[in-house]
């Protein structure tokens, strides 16, 4: 009984193993999400400012089901992105882009969420992610095309191709909302060029202020940081990198500590620059960051 139970757990296991790695390595179809006709009116953020400011709460947490039986003034702003005249958005200047691709990522992620609400788990990815996350979602990065400018573009393509790419901010790392609660709260207004260095300090001190993303240990002499870091720390190093403090770290976590520090209270920055500790990522939270009443 005991070789038989045996044999079944491997067969089991193989079973499982099979599964996820048709699910890693099968690439998705490309599905274009379209939204209607264009209404011809001059880009602007005004529909997406009042989604943000009806739909999402101050702890950056959203009304999925509310934003759902009223989401045409979402739907009109994914409309006012595709017919930008790429004319216009080249007299922009790079915060006035910025500010653009970061309102743009965060909205079509709501509408990915919106058109797959209420998020159903699947298996295998039931096994690896809860059970409402962002994760249930096939290919959510790279199968679903929007129309930008005319362009298709996949939330991948306006995040790595785009953001990362062609600007050297990397605060856009506090802005982009995935609709996980490891990600920065979202905003409730849009980004604007004209505020978006503001912002994106607000946003860092938001997202460095919740103990779930940033937190030292004294008593450990342990520094732990979101996972966002881990990630796309060498997105850092450009505008942050550092060979004069944060001594015992890699290249990267200077950079990022550099970066950390200016949002501290002097007792903790003075901690970070001139005592010895290790570095822990946090385990990033999938879960959807959905506002429960």
């Amino acid at each position: 009984m005991k070789k038989i139970l045996t044999v079944l757990g491997i067969i089991l296991l193989l079973f499982v193993l099979s599964a996820l790695a048709s699910w890693f390595l099968i690439e998705p179809d490309l599905t274009l999400i379209h939204f209607g006709n264009s209404n011809g009116k001059p880009f602007s953020y005004e529909d997406y400012r009042y989604v943000l400011k009806t739909n999402v709460d101050e702890d950056g947490m959203v009304d999925y089901m509310k934003l759902k039986l009223e989401k045409q003034k979402l739907d009109n702003f994914a409309l006012s992105l595709a017919s930008l005249n790429p004319v216009v958005y080249d007299r922009w200047n790079d915060s006035e882009k910025i500010a653009f691709w970061i309102n743009a990522y965060n909205a079509l992620t709501l509408e990915v969420i919106l058109l797959n609400y209420p998020i159903k788990s699947s298996y295998p990815r039931v096994l690896l992610f809860p059970k409402s996350s962002i994760l249930q979602i096939p290919g959510v990065w790279s199968k679903f095309q929007f129309l930008i400018m005319g362009r298709k573009m996949t939330l991948n393509q306006i995040e790595h191709d785009t953001l990362r790419s062609k600007f050297n901010e990397p605060r856009i790392h506090v802005a982009l909302v995935c609709t996980a609660k490891g990600c920065p709260p979202l905003r409730r207004e849009p980004f604007a060029g004209g505020r978006l260095d503001e912002q994106l300090d607000d946003q860092a001190h938001r997202f460095l202020s919740n103990p779930k993303k940033f937190h030292v240990d004294r008593k450990e002499k342990t520094t732990y940081l979101s996972s966002i870091f881990k990630w796309f720390g060498k997105d850092f190093v450009k505008a942050y990198g550092t060979d004069r403090n944060f001594s015992g770290h890699s290249r990267e976590e200077r950079a990022l500590l550099k970066f950390i520090s200016r949002y501290l209270e002097s007792e903790d920055r003075d901690f970070l620059d001139k005592q010895k500790y290790r570095i822990k990522y946090i385990k990033y939270d999938w879960s959807l960051n959905e506002k429960r009443s």
